[in-house]
């Protein structure tokens, strides 16, 4: 059984006349009419009485013809949902991300691409860099916002934006007047991190920036997530450099000031698969682009 056999059935239950059903199909008769019997043989039963005066559809004809009709519906469903896919317009959409994306254009640009491609299902998770590598080799992700550029080879990346550190202090504390803060009057506060098994990145770049200025920090305390960290900070249990893009947690208790050394930047990256091109991963990619102002080179 075809779809073709299931379609030239509906016409000609529709129009009970062999000509006319013919020539809206564009067939000649005799097509018909073999087709016809083809699908007669493939369900085991006369669908139609026929002879030179008329043609009569039977009970099994009359019960094939509900089917049929949604068969063939669904069948032109399922290939404009592929079209779509294929153009990107539809689908579906699973992204990872590190917290600090909420904080540097991931809702906007969210925002904007369900405007445009409201039929795609977006789903999102939050997940270290690690956890989303994890889920993108696995498949279980589309698209993830890490914070490495250190990758396996079945994955590509493009740096998505790159922003300084800054210092986070409590408000109360002896530098947060300041306008800005040198690394090396940190030397002696208690510092809140990032967690090295969250993020070796972060860890090793912010003691790096420490080493530079020629300490290593008393870590009192570790955490996940870099609301946590500003969190910790406002509260007053230490100091902490984080991106920038946390100035606007705007958490009380917490100030953000810029340091008076070049530091190396924190950067984040849009990572996903490589293989044949997804349209619906490469469209959130141009919208994720431009509403971070990314340089979005390919790695």
């Amino acid at each position: 059984m075809e779809l073709r056999h299931l379609r030239y059935f509906v016409v000609l239950a529709e129009e009970l006349h062999f000509g006319r059903a013919a020539r809206r199909l564009a067939i000649s008769q005799p097509p018909l009419s073999v087709a016809i019997r083809q699908l007669e043989e493939s369900v085991g039963a006369r669908l139609f009485d026929r002879n030179s005066k008329e043609v009569r559809m039977t009970p099994a004809g009359q019960a094939l013809q509900v089917s049929a009709r949604l068969l063939l519906r669904q069948a032109e469903e399922a290939a404009l949902e592929a079209h779509d896919v294929s153009r990107g317009s539809a689908g579906r959409l699973r992204i990872g991300f590190v917290g600090a994306m909420l904080y540097r254009g991931l809702p906007q640009a969210l925002a904007k691409y369900q405007a445009l491609h409201p039929a795609v299902r977006v789903t999102l998770a939050e997940l270290n860099s690690g956890e989303q590598i994890t889920e993108l080799l696995h498949d279980r992700l589309d698209v993830g916002f890490v914070h490495t550029s250190r990758m396996p080879p079945e994955l590509r990346h493009a740096l998505l934006l790159s922003e300084p550190f800054l210092a986070c202090l409590p408000v109360g504390h002896r530098l947060a007047r300041r306008r800005t803060v040198a690394v090396a009057s940190l030397r002696d506060e208690a510092f809140v991190l990032f967690s090295r098994s969250a993020s070796p990145d972060y860890h090793e770049r912010i003691l790096a920036i420490c080493a530079d200025a020629g300490f290593r920090p008393e870590v009192r305390h570790e955490v996940r997530h870099w609301l946590s960290v500003v969190s910790l900070v406002s509260q007053g249990m230490g100091v902490a450099l984080v991106p920038s893009a946390l100035q606007r947690t705007a958490l009380r208790g917490a100030v953000f000031r810029p340091l008076e050394e070049e530091a190396a930047g924190s950067d984040a990256y849009c990572v996903w698969r490589d293989g044949p091109e997804n349209a619906v991963v490469q469209g959130f990619l141009r919208v994720a682009r431009a509403v971070t102002l990314a340089p979005g080179d390919q790695a």
